[in-house]
């Protein structure tokens, strides 16, 4: 410890944060051994007069062999003070020269290598914790090793010479050296000390009882959550102590307050959620004119952000906000998912399919300068009338709260200033929309920021499952197009020769073995692709993948999944985690995945996986509820899924016959008629759903082409079982759902699904929606005008997943096949079926 304590006086350091990056040229000198990877963020160092190493058996043999401490230096394109650093420290050639004389040094991108970020950021909270150091973590991240990977002391950002509070980044590297040529067996045994204790928090308490989940672990998650609520400002990470500090989107604390497995989400916590999106949405944190979110925000009030935008960022908000529109029906949500949508598929799309990883935000070294505007930049782009809107409504007549320039967030909301300059509100919008959209012209030809170009699977999965529920939610066919097209991009481009997921793609080439957040977020928007497709290659492929997860990344003796494969590398810990960051937890995400593949493929092995994953981490869930919400999450739903048979009871039974009934007659003359049956089972359907039985009918005796037939499906569900209603509850099961077609063209319009059943389940607040016994499905068919005359063939499919007390089967589709009757345009139909059609009398 007494070398701990030494070192520590030449490694205090204060952490600045880390958030832009530099888009200036390097100096034109010799390529050091970076020039040869992939990374952009490595390549930027590609010319630093230092001898850097990238990570790998090369520099670990040299530290060995010369006996030479490593300086590892890890940090990402968007980082502002890594830039910083690059260009203050390691771009002297002086310190260069001292670093390259006395160090080993290696530089890692943290967004390649997420396993080395974890462990050697753990690395120096511990050090700071034993040097008694007030200090937190951040980037660029400073460790100095032994030539083993081992951990002696560390720091972030250190400028080229000592300011007050701060030594320089010289003394340290003398400090480090002198300790190690004078003191090394002390160092070494420091270094044996701290690498045992990042070991062993590696790994998650050990669960010594049979813990049985329950929905105690949401409900405390839930509340601790709340109790990081800004009631003032919006947002869920505000500390009363640090009440001016950083704010941060933290969308795994929203998903969870919004989330309605197996609950009904509280109105306290749907308030702190809309607070939250409203500020965030309305903030400096937002990009107005291009769409899409920043980093964070270095205020309170979400007013001046950290600039950098980054695509986990804005898949998750993108799909928090989507959920939010669907849960309120909200314009303002809808408008800020497309947003940020439409910014990913403008800016952040590689040519073969995937998105990029991060957009930069520092021009010429100027932090935000991109973004920010001058009253005469806006002035001279808009004029003065249409200025005299836009300022008002996007804080331009307030003081300027960002020292290079105006921050843009929305000041007076478009209703007041339609009060304000006495317009309708429509017109108020429709100026500000032009406004905005000239100045994003403008604001494009400015100078362009540097792109992280490389495409992430995990990220990447991320954002396949936020278009894809996007265009689902908000009717748009074109987002779930651009989640397949990602989709296929990272199937296709993103395997070794053996089929075998790779982390990195850039030019052409994929690089490193992926790890679990890959396999697990990659597989979760697979998922949401098969849920609004219902294409069973989606299914297939997520299966394909969660097996392979499970041969690469389980733990056979205590259960959850390691964060990298069994094959790996051998680093100085090997983690396995639940804690929720920026991204939430591989293990999280995974439970929710086996949950789901449980039900849609009715093997009991996924949930068994889903339930030791859960049990893994109690000890943690019980200790720090709101560092896991993701994994909260995840307990609810296998809760809402599965329960225990014991706890399943479904609230009443009815008697149900194993066969459609047909409908109670009415005394009208309609039902003097006998029902004509459009489409039905075959022998083969009915052998194989051998719990739900279906009949069609149509309400007229032909279509004229161009026109429409009333359709009605009768479903029969049998005793004991039951199948979701749609829209379901939670909205993560499988709706029941109908799709209607004929071989002259036309698609079923203006669906209708009756109300759900309540099917309890004890020790939840709410029921899930369900129909059993009878139910009938409506809708209108309409055929094109060009749609030839005489029969044609009609095909009705019903997709639904059949569930008892105990278990769900598969989800699974039932067809009926008939005939339907094309007529001329303006031909009469007669009607038919009229008990199908007709309304139920009150009371019935």
């Amino acid at each position: 410890m007494g070398v701990i304590r030494n070192l520590s006086v030449a490694l205090v350091v204060v952490v600045l944060g880390g958030s832009l990056c530099s888009a200036q040229e390097p100096m034109e000198r010799p390529a050091n051994r970076l020039a040869k990877e992939t990374s952009p963020y490595l390549l930027l160092h590609a010319h630093n007069p230092v001898d850097w190493y990238p990570w790998g058996e090369e520099a670990f043999e040299k530290a060995r062999k010369e006996q030479k401490p490593i300086f590892l230096s890890i940090g990402y394109s968007s980082c502002y003070w890594c830039h910083v650093m690059e260009r203050e420290v390691f771009e002297n050639e002086d310190i260069a020269k001292y670093m390259n004389e006395h160090f080993v040094n290696i530089k890692v991108d943290r967004e390649e290598r997420p396993d080395l970020d974890d462990i050697y950021m753990l690395s120096l909270q511990v050090y700071f914790q034993m040097a008694q150091s007030s200090q937190t973590g951040g980037w660029p991240m400073s460790m100095f090793l032994t030539p083993e990977g081992k951990p002696i002391a560390g720091g972030t950002y250190f400028p080229p010479e000592d300011r007050p509070g701060m030594p320089g980044f010289p003394r340290v590297l003398q400090s480090l050296n002198t300790a190690w040529e004078t003191r090394q067996a002390d160092v070494k045994r420091t270094a044996d000390l701290l690498a045992t204790e990042v070991a062993r928090l590696s790994q998650p308490q050990l669960v010594i009882d049979d813990t049985t989940l329950s929905m105690a672990f949401v409900t405390n998650a839930i509340a601790a959550v709340k109790t990081h609520h800004d009631a003032e400002f919006g947002g869920l990470d505000f500390d009363s102590d640090r009440p001016d500090g950083p704010k941060f989107p933290v969308p795994s604390r929203l998903a969870l307050l919004q989330s309605a497995a197996g609950r009904m989400p509280e109105a306290d916590s749907l308030q702190m959620v809309d607070q939250m999106l409203e500020s965030m949405a309305a903030g400096g944190i937002h990009d107005h004119l291009g769409g899409g979110f920043h980093r964070y925000s270095t205020d309170r009030e979400w007013m001046v952000p950290h600039f950098e935008k980054m695509l986990y960022d804005n898949a998750q908000l993108a799909e928090i906000y989507v959920d939010a529109y669907r849960r309120t029906q909200k314009k303002s949500y809808r408008d800020v998912a497309e947003g940020i949508l439409e910014y990913l598929i403008r800016d952040m799309s590689d040519p073969n399919g995937g998105f990029y990883s991060a957009l930069d935000a520092e021009t010429d070294g100027v932090e935000g300068e991109y973004y920010v505007w001058s009253r005469e930049e806006v002035l001279k782009v808009l004029g003065p009338e249409r200025t005299k809107l836009f300022g008002r409504c996007y804080g331009l007549d307030q003081p300027q709260s960002f020292e290079h320039g105006y921050v843009l967030h929305v000041a007076v909301s478009p209703t007041d200033l339609a009060t304000e300059f006495q317009l309708p509100v429509a017109d108020v919008e429709r100026q500000l929309a032009a406004s905005r959209a000239e100045l994003l012209r403008v604001r494009q030809q400015r100078p362009a920021l540097l792109r992280d170009d490389k495409v992430l699977t995990s990220w990447n999965g991320l954002t396949i499952r936020a278009f894809a529920r996007a265009g689902q939610a908000l009717n748009e066919p074109k987002y779930i197009k651009r989640a397949e097209q990602a989709a296929l991009a990272v199937l296709g481009n993103m395997r070794d020769n053996n089929g075998r997921l790779m982390r990195s793609y850039r030019g052409g080439q994929s690089k490193l073995n992926a790890y679990l957040d890959d396999y697990a977020f990659l597989v979760s928007g697979l998922l949401a692709l098969h849920e609004v497709t219902q294409e069973e290659k989606w299914l297939n492929a997520a299966r394909r993948l969660t097996d392979d997860q499970i041969s690469l990344f389980w733990d056979e003796k205590r259960g959850a999944f390691f964060f990298t494969t069994h094959d790996h590398e051998s680093l100085i810990a090997r983690t396995k985690s639940a804690y929720d960051g920026a991204l939430p937890s591989g293990n999280s995400v995974a439970a929710r995945n086996l949950v789901r593949l449980a039900m849609l493929t009715s093997e009991t092995r996924y949930r068994d996986y889903a339930e030791q994953t859960l049990r893994a981490f109690v000890p943690q869930l019980r200790q720090s509820p709101a560092a896991l919400a993701h994994l909260a999450i995840a307990v609810s739903e296998c809760l809402a899924a599965f329960g225990t048979p014991e706890q399943l009871a479904v609230e009443s039974e009815r008697p149900s016959s194993p066969v459609p009934q047909q409908p109670k007659p009415s005394t009208n003359e309609a039902a003097d008629q006998p029902l004509v049956v459009a489409a039905s089972m075959s022998k083969e359907e009915l052998a194989a759903h051998e719990h739900v039985k279906a009949v069609a009918y149509l309400g007229t005796d032909g279509v004229p082409g161009g026109g429409e037939v009333p359709v009605a499906v009768v479903i029969q569900v049998a005793n004991g079982w039951h199948i979701n209603a749609n829209p379901a509850q939670p909205d993560y099961v499988i709706p029941t759902t109908l799709k209607v077609t004929t071989s002259a063209g036309g698609e079923l319009k203006a669906a209708t699904y009756p109300k759900g059943e309540m099917f309890r389940i004890e020790g939840f607040d709410d029921p899930l929606l369900v129909y059993e016994g009878t139910v009938i499905l409506q809708g209108k068919l309409t055929v094109p005008a060009e749609a030839k005359t005489g029969e044609a063939e009609l095909s009705v499919t019903i997709r639904y997943q059949a569930c008892n007390s105990k278990n769900c089967l598969r989800p699974t589709n039932l067809t009926l096949k008939g005939k339907v009757r094309i007529v001329a345009a303006g031909e009469m139909v007669k009607p038919v079926n009229g008990p199908v059609f007709q309304p139920k009398e009150a009371g019935e």
